[in-house]
């Protein structure tokens, strides 16, 4: 199998971190780890926009999470708990939600944080073309019966519905200033934190301060976060061992260094996964992805435990599975079904009616750039030739244009891996491929109430999916995470979509 450099394994690790949370804490020596109860994060891109129809997850999140309160947060172990609603409950039917909220919340200006914001904070993002407005499909209509109760009502089951209230969906804005264009560089939330519009230099620093008066202060221990814009990861790895970082992740090629430097290095595995989407099931552009005895043989075409070693310099996990390995719908054993054997894979193919092999077309770009040879020769060795087609980076593969494409994606909670990956409207489901058997446990799992009950659906599911073969996953990645006294890295894998609350700075 072809390998690449360690060039090519660090090109690889950055295309992970920039689909996830490329974060790492950078400033100036003054304001870094020496200054007690202070904070610098470094990220790659900064906010596209404040404005709460237009939030994007990922690392933007530092940000907007610190100055909004939502409605329920994920921990670091990815559980649902209360925030600014203290309680939630569904209707036995699951189409009607409740929320609670908590007494005496304020905005940073003062006012009380009401249910009337709540719905309208809601309403805009669910009527106002964005990012964030498909999340809230199910929801026909909002009420606000009194100051402190929000009621939701769906057109059906939405088992995606909480963990979005956790995220942009769930932010709180003052109605009053909500339509203001100022909204967009400096809103009004009722979170943490306020944006010091005088330090701040949009596009390149943000400087937050924690509120005094907020209700849950104690679980920021940083006084002041600033977040830093500075894209180049050894840029990034050069402030780490200068003194000028207080946390950061690193490539693999760097950990060594920062543990001779003397700093703490943590180790973070599950951020997302590495797939050969078998999207095509159906047959309509490549007839031979209809039959599973095919999707099965490309499955045992890879040598996955190599690619992890060779390609990710170790930084990852081999996995045929889909779902976060800390996810209650992860089963350890179904990362034996594949076994990597070509030979084994060419008698699938021939049973099949596919001993000559046949060509995949595939879209080339710089997602898949770093694992094309791999990919090919793997395909090649068990009779499968793979004509890749250049793809702008600006184009999406996921257009049903192409029968498999490689993606890399993060490991989000269960309800979201299977709402963009297996429902009929996913974005990683072009082709809306659908089978009885699975529609059926998917409407199920979107009337489940009951936690443990949904999951052990999301586990039945899981085992479709591998046992069917809809995908190729290749790896999970991994992260390095750096930090240095006085601040420690809270994070487990599980939550890929952390906030300042991943962070504990010691005073």
């Amino acid at each position: 199998m072809h390998v690449r450099s360690r060039k090519a394994r660090w090109t690889v690790t950055a295309v992970v971190v920039a689909v996830l949370l490329p974060i790492s804490s950078c400033g100036s020596p003054e304001s870094g780890s020496s200054g007690a109860g202070t904070l610098t994060l470094g990220v790659q891109a900064p906010p596209n926009s404040l404005d709460p129809v237009q939030l994007l997850e990922g690392q933007q999140m530092y940000l907007w999470s610190s100055i909004y309160d939502t409605l329920l947060y994920n921990d670091n172990n990815a559980v649902l708990q209360p925030n600014a609603a203290e309680s939630w409950q569904y209707s036995d039917d699951a189409r009607e939600l409740t929320l609670t909220l908590r007494a005496g919340m304020t905005f940073s200006t003062g006012t009380p944080v009401t249910a009337a914001a709540v719905q309208t904070t809601i309403e805009r993002t669910r009527t106002t073309p964005g990012p964030l407005q498909s999340n809230l499909d199910a929801v026909r209509s909002i009420e606000a019966p009194d100051d402190r109760t929000v009621v939701l009502n769906l057109a059906h089951p939405d088992p995606n519905l909480l963990g979005a209230l956790a995220q942009g969906n769930g932010v709180i804005a003052d109605p009053a200033t909500l339509d203001s264009p100022q909204t967009a560089l400096d809103p009004v939330g009722s979170g943490p934190y306020t944006l010091d519009r005088q330090a701040t230099v949009n596009g390149s620093k943000y400087v937050l301060h924690r509120r005094g008066d907020y209700w849950n202060a104690a679980a920021y221990p940083a006084r002041t976060v600033t977040i830093r814009v500075l894209p180049d990861r050894t840029a990034l790895f050069n402030a780490l061992l200068s003194g000028e970082v207080d946390a950061g992740s690193v490539d693999a090629n760097q950990a060594q260094a920062t543990q001779n430097a003397g700093l703490t290095l943590k180790r973070v595995d599950g951020l997302a996964v590495g797939e050969f989407v078998l999207a095509d099931r159906g047959g309509k552009l490549a007839p031979a992805l209809s039959d599973v005895r095919v999707r099965r043989a490309i499955n045992m075409a890879f040598d996955r435990q190599k690619i992890v070693d060779k390609i990710l310099g170790g930084l990852g996990q081999p996995t045929t599975q889909i779902f976060n390995p800390k996810s209650p719908a992860y089963l350890p054993e179904l990362n034996d079904r594949y076994p990597f054997d070509p030979e084994g894979a060419r008698r699938l193919l021939a049973e099949a009616g596919y001993a000559g092999g046949f060509t995949l077309t595939i879209p080339a770009n710089v997602m898949s750039q770093m694992v094309q040879p791999t990919i090919t020769q793997s395909l090649a060795d068990i009779g499968i030739t793979a004509d890749w087609k250049p793809v702008p980076p600006q184009d999406s593969t996921q257009t049903g244009e192409y029968p498999v494409y490689f993606n890399i994606a993060a490991t989000v909670p269960a309800p979201r891996t299977v709402n963009s990956k297996l429902a009929a409207a996913g974005s990683t489901n072009p082709f809306k491929h659908q089978a009885p058997e699975l529609t059926a446990l998917l409407d199920k799992a979107a009337a489940t109430t009951d936690p443990a009950q949904a999951d052990e659906v999301y586990r039945q599911i899981n085992t479709y999916v591998v046992d069917n073969a809809w995908f190729a996953p290749l790896f999970t990645s991994s992260s390095n995470w750096v930090t240095r006294p006085g601040v420690e890295y809270l994070g487990t894998g599980a939550n890929v979509l952390s906030t300042i609350r991943t962070f504990d700075v010691r005073q």
